[in-house]
């Protein structure tokens, strides 16, 4: 990853994960599905870590699928957390974790494209 963007964008929204997670637990005694969110939303950004550490095209491409995913499975849990009224509908962990996606699928794609342009 050439910039920080993606490593900076799943940080904070780990962090903001971590205090919904809290909010959750603390004031809707909501245990079950709070902590699949956290496990997933924390996830994206430790799995983004290790893809800028790979240590070849490959296993980046992996690591960045591995935190897709992540982002992907976050966003089913804060839509679930909507619609069962355990979050306002404008929460901004929605949008976010949209945008986490967009970004990765961009990253995914043009990696394969370079990787392939490399052969």
């Amino acid at each position: 990853m050439k910039d920080n963007l993606i490593k900076d964008l799943s940080f904070d929204f780990a962090l903001d994960i971590v205090a919904c997670y809290k909010y959750l637990c603390e004031n809707k005694k909501e245990y079950v599905l709070s902590k699949q969110l956290l496990r997933s939303g924390t996830s994206i950004g430790a799995n983004v870590r290790e893809a800028d550490l790979a240590i070849s095209k490959k296993e980046f491409i992996v690591k960045a699928q591995i935190a897709l995913k992540e982002a992907s499975e976050t966003e089913y849990w804060v839509l679930l957390l909507i619609r069962g009224g355990y979050l306002p509908n404008n929460t901004n962990l929605l949008p976010r974790s949209q945008q986490l996606i967009r970004i990765l699928t961009s990253i995914i794609k043009s990696s394969k494209e370079n990787l392939e342009n490399s052969k």
